[in-house]
């Protein structure tokens, strides 16, 4: 029996019966605007409100905004937990937002010192998928974590909190890229098939390979140097198996599918997403694909959901629609085809964004914003045993602060554990001494059915 901490000390917490299969998380990189999708204030005074309005969903007690019109109709499928904070201990960076929900783990002081040059070290505490897929039995042919369509940041300053770290490199992540200019298509992070790749070639390249890679272990024993071939051994391994391949060619879905989830690299990311569930995926991870071109542009920022400035018509126009049929078309899928009970859904980002209108660091250039904000943002869950329709926690009348049961990212990464029946969580570092990958939290257990 798992153990959860509470305020009055540790409270038993009853394994589920029936644990889900998968879990496929969508993090909205850049941090999410809470106030203006899932937490709306419509009493509040302009300067917190904004532009947009809620409207009635599927669900009675759901309200959110405007212009998600289809994951409306979704609405009794998920529910919102409102009020998650960092309690203080984030820094307000991407970097510790990225590690402390994806982790559970509030940020070091390396977080506080290097801020977004903070890289990822080994030392770190692991992402919530790779513990998942270390407790799960092995998958026959395929990865126990894959992540897609992009390793967020760029190297050496990658995003922290998305690797094993020190749960070791065996754990961490397949990393599946995804490419904007044609969104049907996904390869391997060293390896990509094409036509004229036969099975003889893939084997030629494979023995090469094999002997470059004894050549480099004699001259270098790091552990980089054996996750990176430890990685090619499953890329070769994917890519040369009849019964894998078809798990990743989305190309042969139905093209009214592919129009429901949008042509775009975050839509055939979750229907491809949806394609491993169905191979026996445990942990499918799905990284907001940012838009360099467009959004850093008209939101000044660095893309995505970071909205410094133009937010409403960043959302409106960009962000929302794509979000709201890709997302929909996700819940509406695993519905239809039974996946949705044995699979937990998840949408999380870094941070939420501030809910009085107005980014100081872009005053002057377009319409507003708004900044970060680490003191308060929304968490959607589906499937998984959660019962869909209702909310957990409140927050003050302008989205501000939690006002009743305020929510530690450490919570939601135990709930997504409890869904998926993960209740040993005791691992063993280098030194053989024991200890606890996630001491903090509780989950959520009143969302469940």
């Amino acid at each position: 029996m798992g153990v959860a901490n509470s305020a009055l000390g540790a409270v038993p917490v009853t394994p589920r019966k029936k644990p889900a299969k998968s879990t496929i998380l969508f993090f909205l990189c850049g941090g999410s605007s809470h106030i203006d999708m899932w937490d709306m204030k419509p009493e509040a005074p302009v300067e917190y409100r904004g532009e947009f309005s809620p409207v009635r969903t599927s669900a009675p007690e759901l309200r959110i905004c405007e212009h998600l019109p289809m994951l409306a109709k979704q609405a009794h499928h998920f529910s919102l937990v409102h009020g998650v904070t960092d309690f203080g201990r984030a820094t307000g960076d991407h970097h510790a937002g990225y590690y402390y929900n994806l982790t559970g783990h509030a940020p070091d002081e390396t977080f506080r010192q290097q801020g977004n040059d903070r890289r990822p070290y080994s030392t770190d505490w692991p992402h919530m998928g790779c513990v998942v897929g270390s407790r799960r039995p092995l998958h026959p042919k395929l990865p126990q974590v894959i992540t897609l369509p992009f390793k967020p940041s760029r190297a050496p300053y990658t995003r922290p909190g998305q690797f094993a770290g020190r749960l070791g490199m065996e754990f961490d992540p397949f990393f599946v890229t995804g490419h904007r200019d044609n969104p049907l298509q996904f390869s391997a992070p060293t390896l990509t098939l094409d036509a004229s790749m036969t099975a003889q070639r893939m084997q030629d390249r494979r023995a090469l390979l094999e002997s470059l890679n004894t050549a480099r272990r004699e001259l270098d024993h790091t552990a980089a140097a054996r996750n990176y071939t430890h990685q090619q051994e499953k890329a070769f391994s994917l890519l040369s198996s009849s019964g894998t391949a078809g798990a990743f060619d989305i190309a042969t879905e139905k093209s009214a599918t592919i129009e429901r989830y949008g042509k775009t690299i975050n839509g055939t990311s979750l229907l491809m997403a949806r394609r491993l569930v169905e191979a026996g995926v445990p942990f499918i991870t799905v990284f907001w694909a940012e838009d360099d071109e467009v959004i850093a542009k008209k939101c000044l920022s660095g893309g995505g959901w970071d909205t410094h400035g133009n937010n409403f018509s960043c959302l409106k126009e960009n962000l929302l629609p794509e979000f709201d049929r890709s997302f929909s078309a996700l819940i509406a899928d695993l519905a239809q085809r039974n996946l949705l009970d044995d699979t937990l859904l998840m949408v999380t980002s870094e941070m939420g964004r501030k809910p009085k209108v107005g980014d100081p660091r872009t005053r002057g250039m377009g319409a507003a914003g708004r900044d970060h904000w680490t003191s308060c943002m929304s968490v959607l869950l589906a499937g998984g045993g959660i019962r869909g329709g209702q909310t957990y926690g409140k927050t003050d009348a302008h989205a501000e602060y939690p006002a009743e049961n305020p929510v530690d990212p450490a919570d939601v990464v135990k709930t997504v554990y409890h869904a998926m029946g993960i209740e040993n969580l005791e691992a063993t570092d280098l030194q053989g001494r024991p200890y606890n990958l996630l001491e903090q939290g509780r989950p959520l257990l009143p969302l469940f059915t």
